[in-house]
Parts: C-alpha cells; structure tokens; sequence
C-alpha cells in the first residue's frame, strides 16, 4: 500500500461525532479506519465501481461498524456524490486525485458537500513515484488546484516515501 490509512487519518484528526466522506473509497481501507475513528459520527464511501462497494461494506461488517454507508456516485459531477450540501465536517481524498480527468469539478463537488470550515484530507501519488509513475500530480499543481477552488492549506502530512500529503480548510 506504500501509506498507512491510520496514521494519516490521526494526523488528519477527527471528533468522535464527525461526518465524514471518503470520497473514490476505492476498496475501503481510509473508510473502515474513519469509521472506527468517529464512533458517534458516519462515514460516506462514495466509490463508483460496484464491486469496490460491496468489499467496503463487507470490511465494516467484518469490524463491526454500522457508521460506514456505501454510495455509488461519480465524484468528478455537481451532485455525483448524492451527498447534501454543506453536510460533512471532512473528506478524504486519498490517491484519487491523479485518476480525475476534471480535478476541478472534484475540488468544487468537494467544496459543495462540506460545511464551512469543513476540512480535506489529501493524499497522493509524489511525482515519479512508483505509485502513480507519469500520472502522478506534483503538489504543488494539486495545491494550486485546491486553493484556487475556494480551500486553504492547513498543514502538510508526512504521508510515507511515495506519497505526499495535505490538510485543507474550505475558506
């Protein structure tokens, strides 16, 4: 896996009663440790493959988590997710970035469903990294991508040698 999905959500930090989306859950690991870290809150896994929806909610089950809803959506649509407006106090956006073809529309998408002051947890590919190889999106563009869509950079997380990783707040 080359990261580790609870030692980036500590550094990330959540309240107990926390509203959460993992947005591109791809197959569960950042949603089943968000739900085991925000017992009194949800976790959205927002996936747009089937089958990836089915191995998350057999990971909840497995731990006995009943915080944890799957959603098939597309995160790159206004509206994709099927989540509220202004609902969740954080996202995770953990190596999805790189597999978007409109990062904007994810940024916005993102910046819809979060409350204010709402905070995203970013994670990704660093450039050339055996991860992502040529697909991977340099922080600095990922930053810039983010901060021009209406977020502010928080802090950066040290997210394991082949990843990179950043705390935003939607201004």
């Amino acid at each position: 896996m080359f990261t580790d999905p609870v030692k980036n959500l500590k550094a990330f930090g959540f309240r107990e009663d926390n509203i959460v989306a993992d947005l591109g859950a791809g197959t569960g690991f950042y949603s089943v440790a968000a739900g085991a870290m925000v017992p009194r809150g949800k976790v959205y896994a927002v996936e747009i493959s089937k089958d990836y929806l089915a191995t998350i909610k057999h990971k909840a089950t497995e731990a006995r988590l009943h915080n944890v809803e799957v959603i098939l959506g597309d995160v790159e649509k206004k509206g994709g997710t099927k989540i509220k407006d202004g609902l969740l106090d954080a996202v995770i956006a953990s190596n999805i970035l790189f597999q978007i073809s409109n990062k904007e529309n994810f940024v916005l998408e993102t910046k819809r469903i979060l409350k204010p002051k709402g905070r995203v947890l970013l994670i990704d590919g660093s450039a050339g990294s055996l991860v992502h190889g040529n697909l991977a999106i340099p922080k600095n563009k990922a930053r810039e991508i983010f901060e021009k869509n209406g977020f502010v950079l928080d802090k950066e997380i040290n997210a394991g040698a082949h990843h990179y990783g950043m705390i935003f707040s939607k201004l």
